[in-house]
């Protein structure tokens, strides 16, 4: 798969290469028994490249669901991705939260704080993935998202004030190596491993999270003033 990002690497993400988007979505189904389905793709149009969908303004080109019910297309069966991709081979990868998986969505230099503090606590860590739009996600136990904002809130903070989303039931994730428009491709800031297929609760991850989003919210108003 697709390179680690360290923790202090963020500034060199590499660009999309190698292995095809059919075979990635297989093994996530195979693999780690991830439901995948597949989203729009990127398509050349007088020069740049624009979103399957049509829309020239599209806020996620190349990187959302293709159809209204993208929910009920998802599937765990290796042999049914391979299908799917196989009719539309540059769809991209797109995985439904709330089910084997929850996301807590960060700022990325929120995001790496809190993924450097983590790795000093010794906590168990799930894949987390960095997107093109500056975000980090990181997997916990389906029912995260639900608990998520309770969690934050007895730490003391609004989770709409520090920026920390929860992503459950109804939403889903892009998947290295999708690309947004011309932004660059999703990457693994920690990919999945045999290691990490026990994920964490979201109730192990959120201090860090919540502080690290925390810094990082007062920081930028201190920036602004």
């Amino acid at each position: 798969m697709e390179e680690t990002i360290g923790v202090t690497d963020a500034a060199r993400i590499p660009l999309q290469r190698g292995e095809q988007l059919l075979d990635v979505a297989v093994r996530y189904a195979e693999e780690r028994h991830w439901e995948v389905f597949p989203g729009t793709w990127l398509e050349p149009v007088d020069g740049t490249e624009r979103c399957s969908c049509g829309e020239a303004a599209c806020p996620a080109p190349g990187a959302h669901p293709a159809r209204p019910d993208w929910a009920t297309q998802a599937t765990g069966s290796a042999v049914a991705a391979r299908r799917m991709w196989g009719k539309q081979p540059r769809a991209s990868i797109l995985l439904p939260t709330g089910r084997t998986f929850d996301a807590l969505d960060v700022p990325e230099a929120a995001g790496f704080l809190a993924l450097a503090r983590m790795e000093r606590m010794d906590l168990t860590l799930g894949p987390v993935t960095c997107t093109p739009n500056r975000r980090m996600q990181f997997f916990v136990l389906p029912g995260g998202a639900g608990k998520a904002a309770d969690l934050v809130r007895k730490l003391g903070w609004s989770p709409t004030s520090i920026d920390l989303v929860a992503m459950g039931e109804g939403s889903y994730v892009a998947a290295p190596p999708t690309r947004v428009g011309g932004h660059g491709a999703v990457q693994w800031a920690r990919r999945p491993t045999p290691a990490n297929r026990w994920l964490p609760d979201a109730e192990e991850l959120i201090s860090p999270l919540a502080y690290a989003c925390g810094r990082e919210a007062a920081a930028a108003r201190s920036r602004k003033a």
